[in-house]
Parts: C-alpha cells; structure tokens; sequence
C-alpha cells in the first residue's frame, strides 16, 4: 500500500510538473535579461535549470543583435530629440544617432526604419552609439550601381553649391549636380535649391575615381517632350497662351510655353517705342502671348503681347483735329525730324522744316532731344493709315507777315553769318528772317573770290536791305553798302592826268602792278614801263607813274611811266615852237631858218626812240 502510495505521488507530481511545463507562460526574453540579475548567477548565488538557460540562450540568439558584429541592420525611430535619434535595434539598449546625418530626410518621424551601423557598443554613459551614415556608406555603392542600372528614381539632398553645380548627397554618396542638370530652364539662383530634397536620376557612375553624377532635369525631360510634342501640335496662328519668360535679350524676348520656346520681337512687345525689353517685362514674369506665326516645323514660334492690346490709334480721342495743339515727349531724333509721341503708341513727325520760321535748315537735334516734353500744333492728320504731321513753328507769328515794316528797303540791321555759298553769305537778322548778301556785295574794294576770305560762320555783320521779296521770301542783303564808297573819294584823288609815286609791286605777263595803297591797285602796260633811258622798270623800282585810265564801276586803274617823260619832251617842244616864233617876230628869219630848228629837234626827240 505503501508503495502504490508514494509511487501515485510521484506519477501525480510527475503529470503536476508536465502539466505546468505545458500551460506555464514563456517569458520574453528581454523581460528575461532585463530582470535576470548576471552577478548572483555568476557568483552562484542563483542557480538556474541548465535546460531553461539553453532555452533563453537559444531565443536572445535569435531576437537581439549581436554588437559585436560589423554588420549594418535596420533599427526603428521610437523617439526623437531636438539633437538625436533613438533607435531599437532589439539590442541590450537603444542606440543613438546625431540628426546631423538624417539631414538628407527632414521628414524622418517616430516608426521609421533606418539602417545602421554599431558604432561604439557602450559610451562611457554605457549608452549605445549606432552611425547611420556609416550604414548608408556601407550599402552607397550597391544601391547606386543598381539606380544606374535599372534606370531607378532616387532621392538626394542638395548639400552645398560647388563650381559648375552643386554636391548632393545620395545613399551616403556625395554625387555631383551639374548647373545644366539641375533644371531645363538656365537657373540663375543655384542658392535656392541649397538644403532641399530633391529627386534625381543617376546619369553617370565613375568606378575609378568613386564619381557618382546625377540629374534633375533628366526625369522632367521625357514629361516636358511629350508635353511639348502635344502644344506643337495643337499650335494655330491667333491662339493665346500662357508663358513664363525665360530669357531677355536686347533684341527679344524667349518665352517658355511649356516646354516650346517662342520669341516676342522688340517691336511686338508694346505699341510705344522702347529702348530694351526690359522697359516692358522681368524674368520669371507670366504672360499671356498670341501666337503670330511659326515655321513648318514650328520650331521658331514668332510670339506677339502688344497685340492682345487694342490699337492706340483705334482708341485715340475723335475730339482731336488738325490745328489742335497737343504736348508730347520727344522718343526718336532723326536728322530729317522728331517723333513725338502724343498718347502711348501714337506718333506725330515734326519735320525739321516744320520746327523753324527760318529757311535755312539745320538738323533736328539743334531743336530737341530725346526725353523733351513739348507742344506743338496737328498739321495733318490720317487715322487711317495711322499718320500724323506736327508743327512747332505754328506756335509763333510767322515773322514774315510784317516783313516789310520791319526791314524796308534801304534800312540797315545787324546779322549773323550762318552759312556759306560759292556765290555768297546767308546771314539770318532773326529766327525765320535769312536774307542773302551776294559775294559782290561784300566789299567796295576786295575782289573776294569766295565768302571765307572775308567772313566766318558766326560772325556778326552790318548789313543794308537792298530788295525785298515778300511772296518768294527773299531778302537780299548788301554789307558793303553800310559804309561810305571810297571809290568815290579815289575818282578825284586819282583822276586821269595825276601822278602819283610807287614801287612796282609785281611783273605779270602783260606788264606789271603797282599797289598805291589798300585798295588801289593799278596795272602797268609793258609799253608804259619804258624809262627814259630805254630800259624797263623793274620788280620794286620806285618812281612816278601817271594815271592814264580810271574806271570807278569796274574798279580799274591804269597807270603809265612812260608818259611821265614823253610829256617832257612834249613840253620841251612846245616850249621850243613859241621861242623860235617869238625870236622869228624879232629877227623876223626866213621861213627856212625856222624849218631847220624845228627839223634839228624832231631829229633828236627821233634819235632817242631808235635808242
């Protein structure tokens, strides 16, 4: 009885114990580690079952992380600070990372899973320290060989500008953007894009040098080639579009209508003139534009802004007529006139005719500059074929209409020189009164052969009304008739039969010249340069010279030495005559007697001649 007893005791305790083993709980492991006290078990104070050692062993092998192992494995984000990341790895305790090195993933959030790398396995905080970089270094290159190959979209963040692009960091791997790759418009501020996450595609992989270069614009490339194959073929002349402006230069304007480039001209940029494009639009600007024409290809697209404007010609007021006066600004110079804009797009030409009274054209920039604001009178007016004919002139009297009071025949004024002619000197007395002095009214006494030897342009003269011309508006002018005619005074002074004395000036083909004094110059026959002795005068011989012709309307004087000695001798003749005829009635001598007297002085007045 005994014996079943106790054998029933241990058959119960027995089926007891199998029965907790089966309905007993297993303990987490790390519930487990974190309660089991390893000093007591190591100091044999505590004593555990070797069968249930094994067990727990066998369930940490298969759940925690071996830290000693160099291997990268994926932990999870369970908490986050200002400055670090926490992250479960299922090891004895979280590690820790710098957010310095999720700085490529801003959005990183409590769930995620990371990869990481056992960088210290206990600080002297006894902390674990894990380096996602360091993992994300580890598996760069297989991860970006792979984006290469299978042509993969990947996610990089722009660290830093650098020449020529910029540094993304891509899986770990600083990867080169270019400038060109960034978009497919030309970017002008790379700063912009510096600490942002953006998608790229890996272009090119340098296995020698550990280069990796990446792009931006690639992946937008087949998106804007399809979107641009369906704008071209839907282009239509008339159509409007919205653009984005590209680029500015000074001849036009490139407009991005998404993904076809178009040009907007200077010209069809606005109905008033401008000077640079930039006048009109910015850079980045949006803008509706008209298409107005394109090739065959509709590769060049000729764009249009000012025409989704009206006209300004079509809107500029009925009220205005001819004779009005309007103000504008002065927006071109040309040497035949002025363009003058009256309202934005509308030009009226003030002809440089039209800007002056005066006959004498100048060039239009003597008047205006560009920039003027001025006032002028409606000359003629087309709205039709959009022209308009301004004058300033119109805004004063013209100075004609009392012309004859106020420069009557005979009257003297003052003028100054504007310009020259071969036959004579234009010299205006006012604005719009130019009167004309012919090249022989300049001097009473100078032959001037042309104006610039007598005057320059500027100078101020005297001058004397001699006609007037009021239907044809002409003035002729007279200078030398403002002074007194010396010749008048020359006419007594050297009146035929005078002497006078000189030296012989200059020898000329014929003769010679003699200058007696400013304005008298006389002309020597070479037969009247004869001297007594038979010989001829000489340059700059001094002696006496008689005047034998002078001519006060053709100013000519004619002078002769000659004369001086022949008149002698006639004298002597004559002197001789009334003596034989005086001492004849005396002696009373025969008839032969004086005939011999007069025979012997013929003979000798004859000897000299031959001489």
């Amino acid at each position: 009885m005994a014996e079943e007893k106790a054998t029933a005791q241990v058959e119960e305790t027995t089926e007891a114990q199998q029965e907790e083993k089966v309905t007993a709980p297993v303990q987490d492991p790390k519930e487990f580690l974190e309660n089991f006290d390893w000093e007591k078990y190591e100091q044999g104070i505590e004593r555990v079952d070797d069968t249930k050692l094994k067990e727990f062993e066998s369930l940490v092998a298969e759940n925690f992380v071996d830290t000693a192992d160099e291997e990268v494995v994926e932990g999870t984000v369970v908490y986050l600070t200002d400055r670090e990341a926490i992250i479960d790895i299922n090891a004895k305790s979280e590690g820790v990372i710098s957010l310095n090195e999720f700085r490529y993933n801003p959005g990183l959030k409590v769930g995620d899973k990371v990869e990481v790398l056992i960088d210290i396995r206990e600080d002297k905080s006894g902390q674990l320290v894990l380096s996602h970089r360091k993992a994300r270094t580890i598996m760069a290159w297989d991860r970006v060989n792979k984006a290469h190959d299978n042509e993969e979209v990947v996610s990089g963040f722009v660290k830093c500008r650098t020449k020529g692009g910029m540094i993304v960091d891509v899986f770990g791997i600083e990867a080169f953007l270019p400038g060109s790759q960034i978009d497919v418009k030309p970017i002008r501020d790379y700063d912009q894009y510096v600490n942002k996450t953006m998608e790229f595609k890996v272009v090119k992989i340098n296995h020698e040098f550990k280069n990796v270069v990446v792009s931006h614009k690639a992946l937008i490339e087949a998106d804007i080639e399809e979107q641009k194959k369906e704008i071209i073929s839907q282009l239509e002349k008339g159509q409007v579009l919205e653009g984005v402006v590209k680029n500015v230069t000074s001849y036009g304007v490139f407009i991005d209508l998404g993904g076809v480039d178009g040009l907007i001209h200077i010209t069809d940029l606005s109905w008033s003139r401008i000077n640079h494009p930039n006048e009109v639009v910015d850079l980045d600007q949006k803008l509706n534009v008209v298409i107005l024409d394109f090739d065959e290809n509709k590769s060049r697209i000729q764009l249009g802004l000012k025409q989704l404007e009206k006209h300004p010609w079509d809107a500029l007021s009925d009220e205005i007529k001819i004779g009005d006066k309007v103000k504008g600004k002065v927006v071109v110079i040309a040497d035949y006139g002025a363009f003058i804009e009256v309202v934005e797009g509308v030009e009226g030409l003030i002809h440089v005719s039209e800007m002056s009274w005066s006959t004498h054209l100048r060039s239009a920039q003597d008047f205006v500059k560009v920039g003027d604001e001025i006032e002028a009178v409606v000359l003629t007016l087309d709205r039709e074929d959009r022209k308009m004919s301004l004058g300033v002139k119109q805004l004063t009297p013209d100075p004609w209409t009392d012309i004859t009071s106020k420069y009557p025949v005979g009257s003297r004024h003052k003028g100054i020189v504007r310009n020259f002619t071969n036959f004579g000197v234009f010299v205006e007395l006012e604005e719009g009164i130019d009167g004309l002095i012919y090249i022989s009214d300049l001097s009473w006494t100078k032959k001037v052969k042309h104006p610039s030897e007598f005057v320059t342009v500027g100078d101020t003269l005297e001058v004397e009304v001699l006609e007037l011309d009021v239907e044809g508006r002409k003035l002729s002018l007279g200078h030398k008739q403002t002074t007194e005619n010396p010749w008048d005074k020359y006419e007594s002074e050297f009146a035929v039969g005078t002497v006078h004395k000189g030296a012989i000036t200059e020898i000329v083909d014929k003769g010679a010249t003699i200058d007696f004094n400013e304005d008298i110059t006389a002309f020597i026959p070479q037969r009247h340069m004869e001297k007594e002795d038979g010989k001829k005068l000489a340059k700059g011989e001094d002696t006496e010279f008689k005047i034998i012709e002078f001519n006060k309307d053709f100013k000519r004087v004619v002078a002769s030495h000659t004369a001086i000695f022949r008149e002698e001798e006639e004298r002597n003749v004559r002197a001789a005559a009334k003596k034989a005829k005086a001492s004849s009635d005396e002696a009373k001598p025969t008839l032969g007697d004086a005939n011999e007297a007069l025979q012997a002085l013929k003979d000798k007045m004859e000897g000299k001649t031959k001489k």
